[in-house]
C-alpha cells in the first residue's frame, strides 16, 4: 500500500529549482569536509511530532486525521504507522529514526500487555528496517504523559512510580538495543517542581541519579554500546526542571560522578526556553566534551513554550553547525527533527515541505559553517584577540607559573597595555557575507 501518493523521492535539484517537492541545498551525496552530506549530518525523523502529533493544542482538538490511522483498533493502526512513516523516509532519503516507546505502541491494561504490545511492533519495525536499510539513530521512554507521572518518574514522590518508571526505561533500553539504536535518551520530562513549598528537591535530585546509575547498570548488564544522552530544558511542562541547561545538567552529573556515562542531546528550541541561543548550548557541550546528538528545531523567542517549529534560520543553522565541525562532528548521534508541522498544516504534503525546509537549511548552514572553518575566519580573529596569553606574563598564567604576589609585582611595575576592539559588528557582517556568498 502506498501511503503518500503522488508523492515521489525528494531529490536534489539545487537552488534555481522552483519545485517544492525538491532538495535546493541538500544533496546527499554531496562531499564536504572529506564525507558525504548524509554522513556527516546524519538526518533523523521524529516519530511522534512526524506521526503520532495530531493537531491537538491547550485550546482545540486534534486537526490532523492521517488516511491510515483508525482509532477503532490501535494495534493495526500502530502497524499501518509504522509502513507509513518508513514510506514517508524513503521518499525524504532521511537515513534515521528516533522514538519513544509511547509513540510507536499504545498502552495497555497493564505493564505486561504494554510490554507485549511493544515487541509485537517491534517486529514490524525491524522488517521495515531491513528491508530499507533505515536505522535508529535513539530511543527513549514517555515517562511524563500518563496520569501516573502527574509528580514525575524518577523524581516522584511515590515510590511506586519511581519503579514502574524504572520497569519501563528497562523495556525501552531493551527494545532500543534490539533495534540497534545509536543513543538511548533521558528527557526529563516531568522531572522538576512547581513549588518548593512540598517538594524534597534533595531527596528528587538524589533518586534521579539512582535512576540514571540503574540505567548505566543495566546498559553493561545487557551489553547496550549506544551512548546515554540527557536532554536540557529549562521548564515546561513543570515551572522548575532540573536539567535546566548544559551547565546545570554537568553539575548534576558531576556531583553524583555520572559525568562519564552521559553526554548531551542539545535542542534549539529548549536553548531559546533557557534564554541561551542554540550555538551557546552547542559552545558548552563542545568544549566540555559532552556533545552527542541534536535535536533540530526552533522556537519563537515571542512565546515561551516549545513551538517545535521545523527549523528556518539560517544563523542558527550556520553557527550551530559551526560549534558541531568543531566537535569533530557526530559520531554517533545526528539532527533529529524534533519538530511538528503547525495546526493548519494538516495535508499530507504538508510533512514533505516542512522536512525539505528543515534539511535544507541545516545543509546550507553546514556548508557556510565549513566554509568559515576553512577560511579560518573567527578563529584567526580569536587567535589574535588572546595572544597576550602566548608569551610573557600571560604564558606564565597559563602555565601556572604565578600567584597573586606575582601578578601583583608585575602589575606595580608595569601597568596594563591598551585593549583593542572586539569588533563585533565586523565580525557579523563577514558572517552575513559568508551566508550571503557561499556556494
Amino acid at each position: 500500500m502506498e501511503y503518500f501518493k503522488g508523492i515521489q523521492q525528494i531529490k536534489y535539484e539545487g537552488p534555481q529549482s522552483r519545485n517544492p517537492l525538491s532538495f535546493k541545498y541538500y544533496n546527499p551525496d554531496e562531499i564536504v569536509m572529506g564525507k558525504t552530506m548524509k554522513n556527516q549530518l546524519r538526518f533523523a525523523m521524529s516519530y511522534w511530532h512526524t506521526f503520532t502529533h495530531m493537531g491537538s493544542d491547550p485550546f482545540g482538538v486534534a486537526t490532523i486525521f492521517r488516511p491510515w490511522d483508525d482509532a477503532s483498533d490501535v494495534m493495526n493502526n500502530a502497524k499501518e504507522r509504522v509502513h507509513a512513516a518508513f514510506e514517508f523516509m524513503e521518499k525524504m532519503q532521511i537515513p534515521f529514526f528516533c522514538f519513544h516507546d509511547r509513540d510507536i505502541a499504545p498502552e495497555g491494561k497493564d505493564l505486561q500487555e504494554t510490554n507485549a504490545r511493544l515487541d509485537e511492533i517491534v517486529k514490524v519495525i525491524k522488517e521495515e528496517m531491513a528491508r530499507t536499510g533505515i536505522k535508529c539513530l535513539w530511543g527513549t521512554t514517555n515517562a511524563f504523559s500518563n496520569p501516573r507521572f502527574v509528580h514525575g518518574a524518577g523524581t516522584s514522590a511515590n515510590a511506586t512510580v519511581f519503579a514502574y518508571a524504572a520497569a519501563q526505561i528497562k523495556k525501552a533500553m531493551e527494545i532500543t538495543m534490539e533495534l540497534g539504536g545509536e543513543n538511548y535518551v533521558f528527557w526529563g520530562g516531568r522531572e522538576g517542581y512547581e513549588t518548593l513549598l512540598n517538594t524534597d528537591t534533595e531527596l528528587e535530585l538524589d533518586n534521579f541519579a539512582r535512576l540514571l546509575k540503574m540505567a548505566v547498570d543495566y546498559g553493561k548488564e545487557i551489553g547496550f554500546t549506544g551512548q546515554f544522552l540527557i536532554e536540557p530544558k529549562p521548564k515546561e511542562p513543570t515551572k522548575h526542571q532540573y536539567d535546566t541547561d548544559t551547565a546545570t545538567v554537568l553539575a548534576f552529573l558531576r556531583r553524583y560522578g555520572l559525568e562519564d556515562y552521559f553526554k548531551m542531546n542539545i535542542e534549539a528550541n529548549h536553548a531559546t526556553l533557557a534564554m541561551h541561543t542554540f550555538q551557546h548550548e552547542l559552545n558548552q557541550s563542545r568544549i566540555n566534551n559532552v556533545l552527542g546528538s541534536v535535536d533540530a528545531n526552533q522556537g519563537d523567542p515571542l512565546l515561551g513554550w516549545d513551538t517545535d517549529q521545523f527549523p528556518t534560520n539560517l544563523y542558527d543553522t550556520t553557527l550551530g553547525m559551526y560549534e558541531i565541525i568543531l566537535a569533530g562532528g557526530f559520531t554517533k548521534g545526528g539532527l533529529n527533527f524534533d519538530s511538528k508541522v503547525r495546526r493548519a498544516s494538516f495535508e499530507e504534503s504538508d510533512l514533505f515541505h516542512a522536512y525539505i525546509a528543515g534539511m535544507d537549511t541545516f545543509a546550507r548552514g553546514f556548508k557556510v559553517a565549513a566554509k568559515l572553518i576553512e577560511d579560518k575566519v573567527f578563529e584567526n580573529f580569536k587567535a589574535e584577540r588572546y595572544a597576550s596569553y602566548n608569551s610573557g606574563i600571560g604564558k606564565d598564567i597559563i602555565d601556572g607559573k604565578v600567584g597573586f604576589k606575582e601578578l601583583e609585582t608585575y602589575a606595580l611595575e608595569n601597568g596594563t597595555t591598551p585593549n583593542t576592539s572586539g569588533r563585533q559588528e565586523l565580525l557579523e557582517s563577514i558572517l552575513n557575507q559568508y551566508i550571503i556568498e557561499t556556494k
